[in-house]
């Protein structure tokens, strides 16, 4: 009926809730992992998961080789981060709904609550995010981006599910920050390209093919907000989701949480561009442009040439 799809490194915290978590819809499941060093692979093994490793260069091109390389044999495939599950009346919607949808519906949008420090966020814009994550096989396609990929279906158009469905990371603050951290690099890199074009251009989403909210949030962000200079939109952001749209509700870890999110990550991406724009500004060629990021940052850029 359904195959998920589940990307790990180091995920012994959390794989045993999100494979126990989808047990009762999924036909197989496969781990994609990137060679852990803890015990994430012996947790999927003991849940029969099918595991495949290949090397990690980002999210989307490690989901996009899983959709090339894993023996999916199921009508229907779902993506599943390792630090999220799905909730009982979800798992009943699924099962009840899926056989039944028409042929023109290939992708299904799930409306993913977050739960942050035991809190579950329901303000500041947070609350809860559409996204396409369950499609017909060979419909859906994971945008080829640093940062913020999303699954889109190349045809037909997507319907929405009501049940619960949870981002719940386990492991504390220490490793929100060195992640997002890590996200800042990847999402500069984003904001870079669409300034200096050393890569190829990824298809924008749209409201047919993935979620609405999705497609608005990413035309807002690059239209709009990566336009303003990011001492004032960092600011700006945090306060429009804080105030306006009520992220004090939640209390203390809301606080926390816009800060971090909201205010701290939105200026450390400004930032890093403002630095890496720097470095690369004397350069004219898109291809050396990318050559000098990837050493800065570590990343595996390819330029536009190697991809066309």
């Amino acid at each position: 009926m359904l195959s998920v799809i589940i990307l790990t490194y180091n995920e012994e915290k959390h794989l045993d809730r999100a494979l126990e978590s989808v047990a009762g819809i999924a036909s197989e499941v496969f781990v994609v992992d990137s060679f852990s060093t803890d015990s994430t692979v012996e947790i999927a093994k003991r849940h029969n998961a099918i595991v495949l490793q290949n090397p990690f260069v980002n999210q989307a091109k490690q989901f996009q080789w899983a959709l090339d390389n894993a023996p999916i044999r199921s009508d229907w495939v779902m993506r599943l981060d390792a630090d999220e599950y799905i909730e009982a009346d979800l798992v009943a919607e699924i099962r009840a709904r899926i056989p039944t949808l028409p042929s023109e519906v290939t992708g299904v949008n799930l409306k993913r609550k977050l739960v942050f420090m035991e809190r579950t966020i329901k303000y500041g814009g947070r609350g809860i995010l559409v996204m396409t994550r369950i499609w017909r096989r060979g419909y859906g396609k994971i945008e080829d981006r640093w940062m913020d990929e999303h699954i889109f279906v190349r045809d037909g158009r997507t319907v929405t599910f009501q049940g619960g469905f949870a981002d719940h990371n386990l492991s504390g603050l220490s490793s929100f920050t060195d992640k997002h951290n890590r996200y800042a690099t990847r999402e500069a890199v984003e904001v870079l390209n669409q300034r200096l074009h050393f890569m190829r251009p990824t298809a924008a989403l749209s409201r047919s093919g993935s979620s609405s909210q999705a497609s608005i949030k990413r035309f807002l962000k690059e239209s709009f907000y990566n336009r303003i200079p990011f001492q004032i939109s960092s600011l700006a952001y945090f306060l429009y989701r804080y105030l306006f749209l009520l992220g004090f509700l939640d209390g203390r870890e809301g606080l926390i949480y816009n800060v971090l999110q909201g205010f701290w990550y939105r200026f450390l991406v400004g930032s890093k561009v403002e630095e890496l724009e720097r470095a690369v500004r004397h350069l004219r060629e898109p291809d050396a442009v990318a050559a000098e990021l990837a050493r800065l940052t570590g990343l595996k850029i390819e330029p536009t040439v190697a991809q066309s």
